[in-house]
């Protein structure tokens, strides 16, 4: 069956744009944007009156824990996950077992990447106290950017000795992440609620744990460094409100300090802990609903740049522990671009700037090659996304390995109706075609 295919009457929404057109895919990439385009011989026609059709979620921020941690996640899994949700490119985390903190160990990770991912894919190097070379002699090409754990974090990947981390920001060939908590706060912290509860501490100290005053104090550090040495910076998964004024609202281009949130920062609060206990434990940990409100206003006026997921699977039986064995993460990406499409349904952000925030800057801020947006002459990475059909998230449907979401019961407004990666749709609704692989992502720079 061909892979080229026309998609007719849909509403396109790209680059602060909401329109009717028709869009051509031929070999992978999209060929034509116009009005009334005449079907051409072998061509498969989708009517897509009714749907969006918008630019595949860029993802960069992800935990797919392979290799070495393959028994609660994996990249085949994962990546299938992504495609049931409109994600069609991920950068994923360097904190695997063995971390990534060298150009082999990466380049195993694409290695396995090409053979089961069935979405787009790249890799960051991580950063730790003692591979200041492996850094500094990457090639910019070859990853997106350079994780910083400037908190606690696993194995040897936490960033605290500070000549270390001046020479990060100083040496890196490619944008820095930086993971923003203050390690000896939050233990500080910690001890005082063992103090109090013993091993049962229970899930709503979890964001009194981890503190705003850890997030705020890590994150002047990382953009002192930044400023210091003129670094691209991309400060990960903002989750206080009081992070915010760091921070300059506006469009992405010309900024050398940006910022992002994720999903369940604008759809959970600390009043969901009593509900949910250890299921929405991450970190950062999500806060308060004035927290959530403060971050969902700053994303629509573009103070925050990006919208990503965190995507960090866990067990369901890890997650049954007590709190100092219950792992943080949650599984996130197959309803990801639902959930910040709600806001849009609520009336907090528009089509489009979720869209930016989502497809376009994630794109454009680490030079994504041809991708993030509906242009012709680029990769045809796109989803349909009906809005006038509810979904009720339910267990059965999780095609994550871990096999379960925060977000089950919940009903969305939308439903992801089609989901096409290098021009073959990979999602038709219902189902994820196998035979999909992506491609790695490239890097102009």
């Amino acid at each position: 069956m061909s892979n080229d295919w026309l998609i007719k009457n849909a509403e396109l929404v790209n680059e602060g744009r909401r329109f009717h057109a028709d869009l051509r895919v031929k070999h992978g990439r999209i060929d034509s944007i116009g009005d009334s385009l005449p079907a051409r011989p072998g061509e498969q026609v989708i009517d897509a009156t009714g749907l969006w059709l918008l630019p595949g979620m860029v993802d960069d921020q992800v935990h797919f824990r392979e290799p070495g941690l393959t028994h609660k996640a994996d990249i085949a899994h994962e990546s299938r996950a992504c495609a049931a949700g409109g994600i069609t490119s991920f950068m994923e985390m360097p904190n695997t077992r063995p971390p990534a903190l060298d150009r082999e160990s990466l380049e195993a990770k694409y290695a396995r990447a090409a053979e089961t991912s069935a979405v787009n894919y790249a890799f960051y190097l991580g950063a730790s106290n003692d591979n200041l070379e492996a850094i500094r002699t990457l090639d910019p090409k070859a990853a997106p950017g350079i994780k910083v754990f400037m908190g606690a974090s696993t194995g040897n990947m936490l960033v605290d000795n500070p000549d270390t981390l001046d020479g990060i920001f100083r040496e890196a060939p490619t944008p820095i992440i930086t993971h923003c908590e203050d390690t000896p706060m939050i233990d500080a912290l910690h001890a005082k609620a063992r103090e109090k509860y013993g091993e049962h501490i229970p899930a709503r100290e979890h964001p009194l744990i981890r503190s705003h005053e850890a997030c705020i104090k890590s994150t002047r550090l990382a953009i002192s460094l930044a400023q210091k040495h003129g670094t691209r910076l991309h400060v990960l998964h903002i989750s206080t409100a009081d992070e915010l004024a760091l921070f300059q609202p506006g469009p992405l281009k010309g900024k050398k300090i940006t910022a992002e949130t994720c999903v369940h920062f604008l759809h959970f609060s600390d009043e969901d802990y009593d509900r949910l206990g250890f299921l929405i434990k991450c970190n950062p940990a999500i806060k308060t609903a004035a927290d959530r409100d403060a971050i969902t206003k700053a994303l629509a006026e573009g103070r925050i740049d990006v919208l990503a997921t965190d995507h960090a699977p866990h067990l369901l039986e890890e997650k049954g522990e007590l709190y100092d064995k219950a792992p943080s993460g949650l599984p996130l990406v197959q309803f990801a671009l639902q959930a910040a499409l709600q806001r849009v349904t609520e009336g907090k952000l528009t089509l489009e700037r979720v869209l930016e925030a989502v497809s376009h800057a994630p794109a454009t801020l680490f030079d994504v090659h041809e991708r993030g947006f509906l242009r012709e002459g680029y990769a045809a990475d796109l989803v349909l996304v009906d809005p006038n059909k509810p979904h009720t998230v339910r267990r059965g449907e999780v095609l994550s390995k871990c096999g379960w979401s925060p977000f089950e019961g919940y009903t969305f407004s939308s439903s992801i109706a089609a989901t096409f990666v290098n021009g073959r749709r990979v999602w038709d609704g219902s189902k994820v075609d196998d035979a999909v692989r992506g491609e790695r992502l490239a890097f102009d720079r």
